[in-house]
């Protein structure tokens, strides 16, 4: 890390930050892409590949595996090669997926290419936000890490504009669009645009500095940390980057075992709790079969679809209100009042879905105010998830562990995340055609209340420390 400074010490280059930043962030916005991308797209999937609801559920959750290899190897990958031509391999990864996706014609060809998305959006999610706090000053830190949260929200949205716009034009997902092909294959080749932005803008920015003088490369390091920052502490700066890689070594999971009582640290058991936590609560339920959802409660697939873009505005807005927040309120009673929101709009929905009329089909019938009250519900949801355990799960993970278990720590806390994710994605069709939507989010309202009581008894505030503090959690 560069050595602390004041922001009256350090002269900052803004416009050259923010560019390389946002060009990095960019690897945040194709997560988001990718991962809502596809929920336009499901019913669609399953007519043109006639899949069951477990195959249905393998389309969708196929990604997530990808995710967990890739979120796994991007470090050590970005370590032996650099973190420029890791994110330039990411986008190569991103174009497949996308094109490959479009074209396939199989549920099997459709896997392939979702796996290797996978792999790119679980790289870019670990080596994008690493990439910005190696080349961003002291002075301006925490707010150019808060690019990558904020562009894989805006990421979202946009997959959910775009689908809703292009499933409106052709009258339907499963309908012929442009040159003749289906419209929900043209939602995967959409993301090809900022894909190309992501792959050109990576000529731009330059390695990170912390990467080259790991490998020797001092002089060039001092030059690009003279263009991010000009001052005449930067060959001070280049020792303490070289002081500190020196005394590092690559984190093996042997770390997160305490030497005395050959168990488990208790902190590590905290992270893999609110890793796991922040799926277990349905999140993802709604960025990715969002369609499905509204469509089996009743509502047209253009209303659908349209309810998926008023929940992407609300998750944008609800993740900058956090960003505010999480320095001001604390990390722990946002994640307490995320849970008791997420508990009663969750349990809400459980009602609402749970004692909702049938039709001849076995279509939920919601009347008119039951309609507008599972709408309201859903999107306070939204909000509750937003302020709190979106951004805030992944800040905690950042700041909690000791410095001397926190590379190995956060290899399995992400390894668990992506894991209870597929779980959620994979078993939600299951669970929607055994017991319906109410049984699904009474399930998720149990595991909200599960949160909070988690949080209240065995999470520790780290707002104000320094990671050193962390020394002995």
């Amino acid at each position: 890390m560069l050595r602390e400074t004041s922001p009256s010490e350090t002269k900052v280059n803004f416009g050259f930050i923010i560019l390389i930043s946002s060009v990095a962030a960019l690897g945040g916005f194709l997560f988001g892409y990718d991962s809502g991308c596809i929920n336009g797209a499901i019913e669609a999937l399953q007519k043109a590949f006639n899949a069951s609801n477990l195959g249905s559920g393998f389309n969708v959750a196929s990604m997530l595996i990808g995710c967990a290899v890739g979120a796994f190897m991007a470090g050590s990958l970005a370590d032996k090669f650099g973190r420029r031509p890791a994110l330039f391999a990411s986008a190569i990864l991103f174009a497949v997926s996308s094109f490959g996706s479009g074209i396939a014609n199989d549920s099997t060809t459709f896997i392939i290419f979702r796996l290797i998305g996978g792999f790119a959006v679980g790289a870019a999610s670990i080596i994008s936000p690493a990439y910005i706090s190696e080349v961003a000053p002291a002075a301006c830190r925490g707010r150019l890490s808060s690019l990558q949260q904020m562009a894989i929200v805006l990421g979202l949205f946009i997959a959910f504009l775009s689908n809703w716009l292009i499933a409106k034009a052709a009258g339907g997902a499963s309908n012929d669009f442009w040159l003749g092909y289906e419209a929900w294959r043209w939602m995967f080749w959409v993301e090809l645009i900022p894909i190309g932005l992501f792959f050109l803008g990576l000529f731009l920015i330059p390695e990170s500095p912390r990467y080259l003088i790991a490998n020797g490369q001092e002089k060039k390091a001092k030059e690009i940390m003279h263009r991010i920052a000009p001052d005449k502490n930067t060959g001070q700066k280049v020792a303490d980057i070289r002081k500190t890689v020196n005394k590092e070594r690559k984190p093996k999971l042997s770390d997160l075992i305490n030497d005395q009582t050959r168990k488990l640290h208790p902190v590590v058991w905290v992270g893999l709790a609110i890793a796991s936590l922040q799926q277990l609560v349905g999140i993802n339920v709604v960025f990715y079969y969002g369609a499905v959802l509204w469509k089996a409660a009743g509502f047209t697939e253009s209303d659908a679809l349209m309810i998926n873009v008023i929940g992407g505005v609300i998750n944008v807005v609800s993740t900058i209100v956090a960003i505010g927040l999480v320095d001001k309120w604390g990390r722990k009673p946002l994640l307490l009042t995320g849970s008791a929101g997420m508990t009663i709009f969750l349990g809400a929905l459980a009602v609402i879905f749970g004692t909702a009329g049938t039709s001849e089909s076995g279509d939920l019938q919601l009347s008119g105010p039951m309609g507008m009250a599972a709408l309201i519900s859903a999107n306070l949801y939204i909000v509750c998830f937003g302020i709190s355990w979106g951004p805030v799960m992944w800040v905690m993970l950042g700041e909690m562990f000791p410095n001397r278990i926190r590379g190995a720590a956060l290899a399995v806390a992400g390894l668990s995340q992506w894991t209870m994710n597929f779980i959620v994605t994979m078993t939600f069709p299951i669970l929607l055609a055994s017991i319906g939507l109410g049984g699904a989010y009474g399930l998720y309202a149990a595991f909200a209340l599960v949160s909070f009581f988690i949080v209240k008894a065995i999470v520790k505030e780290t707002k104000g420390m320094t990671l050193e503090e962390m020394e002995n959690g």
